[in-house]
């Protein structure tokens, strides 16, 4: 017998009150005002709150694994100012979720902004333990008994999670490679590891400065669990932690920020980014939109996040110089961005008010030292700021083939450079990612290609080493460079560890410095203090010599003495501070350190009466090609 057209329908007005039902009960049920506890998906006891901004959408819906991801089954309901919000019974931590934003006829499927897991190859955010506090909530206390060192003892080692570890395979490399070379990091003397970015980013290799997703730790180098479990093991070993983070831009490939809820001027991002000019970087079109509030807290909440759930020690902001001008430079004030700058000033201002130990590093390097004056100043509250005054003229004294073409001068202004009062408020390097890639090479590579001796690219890279160790500023060496890995930096290639063993003897060398640099002997406090006088500068023979303290005395007193020049020096005279003996901490030259080094003797100097380089006692010394002697009183 044949159904008659209403015995047809049936079925379907059944799915339809269903789907009517379902609708309805989340809209009976909405967030209340005193329940928003943050933004993006906050599991909790009577399952899970979903909550986005999107002020442009028409309707907004939630859609994942907990309702077999029907799009419109369930509905967010508004609130002010653009925001919604809604919650589900059924939203566990595992599931995987999406946005479906509707605006006219535009029907837009997108990743949650503040999703903290997003698991390839949809992008679908993932419910995650641990929420982002309320937007009118404070940075939160370190609930850890681990502070950072304070920054003039601070030993920054730069590395590249994908490339880094040792082990099978080809990267990317993981957390956990990371985690088995602590121990090694520990025992060369570094008390600070800085993380390029490992923010989630589209594909299986990058740098990292290409952020899609900002609040998402990368599954490519494990996810989130894994990142905490390496903070909580370099804590165990005495390392800090920084992070880099990418505020100047975000994306732009795999960027669902952009045009996120279907409005945007002028074809550019939409509210997540300026839609004018402004809108212009180096990367692409997507410098976030400053001026907005929803915006500077997105920003904040990110920051938070790395602060409060992953308790991490600092943050190192990339191209900050981009953040606060349109152009990334001082010559056009024209393209000032003031609340960018205004953004930098009032997250460094919680930070530093929570915890005065957090490290506040930004790349700027335009010579600016407001980014490192104090916020009641009009400065941007920085503590430190990678230094262009010293690693351009110090690494060119390095790999410039012909001794007769170093600049002494050069060396001494670099030295003697400082951000206003503290000596510490720069970080000092001669490799770092941006200085070993994109056309330049590691400094063993720059000196051997140039001088066709690989000896001379140890002898000079060593030189630089005990430069970086013994100037004021917070020293920062990049992965590698301990044991003369060589080429340039590559998130293809990884580190060859076969040459820390081959080199064993320069990855003492830097142990021995770094202990120096650290006092852990007692002997050479000066390098840790404010004071440098720059007292010797022989431009014809190519040698430098300076004095660091802090307050004077044996154990604080430290000269340093530096020969850029391929030839050995002997009876060479200096003035020194004080008399008598001065004991030698450091010999660059031993062959200890390298084969090829001349094992130079140095013996311990003597200071007599007598005036010279405006010191009131001298001695003469000597000291082998290319080397660095360092001298202190015991």
């Amino acid at each position: 017998m044949a159904l008659s057209d209403k015995e047809k329908q049936i079925p379907a007005w059944r799915a339809q009150l269903a789907q009517t039902w379902q609708t309805l009960r989340y809209k009976i049920h909405p967030v209340q005002p005193a329940a928003r506890p943050g933004m993006g998906a906050i599991p909790h006891a009577d399952g899970t709150i979903f909550r986005v901004w999107a002020p442009n959408a028409e309707a907004v819906y939630v859609t994942g694994s907990f309702n077999n991801w029907h799009p419109s089954q369930i509905r967010l309901a508004p609130e002010h100012n653009g925001y919604w919000s809604v919650n589900v019974p059924e939203a566990q931590v595992g599931d995987e979720y999406k946005f479906v934003l509707k605006r006219g006829r535009q029907k837009l499927l997108r990743t949650d902004p503040y999703a903290k897991d997003v698991r390839p190859p949809f992008q679908n955010g993932v419910v995650r333990n641990g929420s982002v506090l309320g937007l009118e909530t404070a940075v939160s206390p370190k609930t850890t008994p681990f502070q950072p060192p304070a920054l003039e003892q601070l030993i920054i080692y730069e590395l590249h999670v994908g490339t880094f570890g040792e082990a099978d395979g080809s990267p990317p490399y993981n957390f956990d490679a990371v985690i088995a070379k602590l121990p090694y990091l520990r025992l060369l003397g570094i008390n600070a590891i800085e993380l390029m970015p490992v923010k989630a980013f589209p594909g299986e290799l990058s740098w990292g400065y290409n952020p899609a997703h900002p609040f998402a730790i990368s599954q490519v180098y494990g996810g989130p669990a894994k990142f905490k479990r390496l903070i909580q093991a370099a804590h165990a070993e005495g390392i800090a932690v920084i992070v880099d983070v990418v505020y100047n831009h975000f994306g732009p490939q795999g960027l669902s920020l952009w045009q996120f809820d279907g409005w945007q001027q002028h074809g550019l991002g939409g509210i997540y980014f300026y839609n004018d000019w402004r809108s212009k970087t180096p990367w692409a079109d997507t410098r976030p939109d400053y001026g907005r509030p929803e915006v500077r807290r997105y920003i904040r909440d990110n920051v938070r996040m790395w602060l409060d759930e992953y308790q991490i020690d600092g943050l190192r902001w990339d191209a900050t110089s981009y953040i606060r001008n349109a152009h990334g430079h001082d010559g056009d004030p024209g393209a000032n961005i003031p609340e960018g700058w205004a953004l930098m000033q009032g997250i460094n201002a919680e930070m530093q008010h929570h915890n005065p130990r957090h490290i506040r590093i930004a790349e700027d390097l335009q010579a600016n030292e407001w980014l490192t004056e104090p916020i009641d100043q009009g400065g941007a509250g920085f503590n430190s700021q990678w230094d262009s005054q010293f690693v351009h003229p110090i690494r060119q004294a390095i790999i410039t083939p012909r001794d007769k073409d170093r600049d002494m001068l050069a060396v001494r202004d670099a030295l003697l450079f400082r951000y206003g009062a503290d000596a510490f408020s720069r970080v000092i390097y001669t490799e770092s990612h941006d200085e070993v890639a994109n056309g330049k090479a590691r400094v063993v590579h720059e000196v051997a290609v140039a001088d066709g001796s690989d000896a001379l690219a140890a002898k000079r890279s060593a030189l630089g080493a005990a430069l970086v160790f013994t100037a004021p500023g917070v020293p920062m060496i990049f992965q590698g460079q301990e044991f003369l890995e060589d080429g340039w930096f590559d998130d293809k290639r990884p580190l060859d560890w076969h040459k820390a063993a081959h080199n064993a003897g320069l990855i003492a060398l830097y142990r021995h410095l770094i202990s120096l640099r650290r006092n852990l002997g007692g002997k050479t406090g000066g390098l840790s203090g404010q004071s440098i006088n720059v007292f010797h500068v022989n431009n014809d023979a190519k040698l430098i010599a300076f004095h660091r303290w802090q307050h004077g005395g044996p154990g604080d007193d430290v000269i340093v003495v530096a020969n850029f020049a391929n030839r050995t020096v002997k009876n060479y005279k200096i003035g020194l501070p004080h008399g008598g003996q001065w004991p030698v901490r450091f010999n660059s030259d031993l062959k200890a350190y390298h084969p090829s080094f001349t094992s130079h003797h140095v013996p311990a100097v003597t200071a007599v009466p007598g005036e010279y380089d405006q010191l009131a006692f001298h001695a003469t010394l000597s000291l082998g090609p290319y080397s660095v002697i360092i001298l202190s009183q015991g």
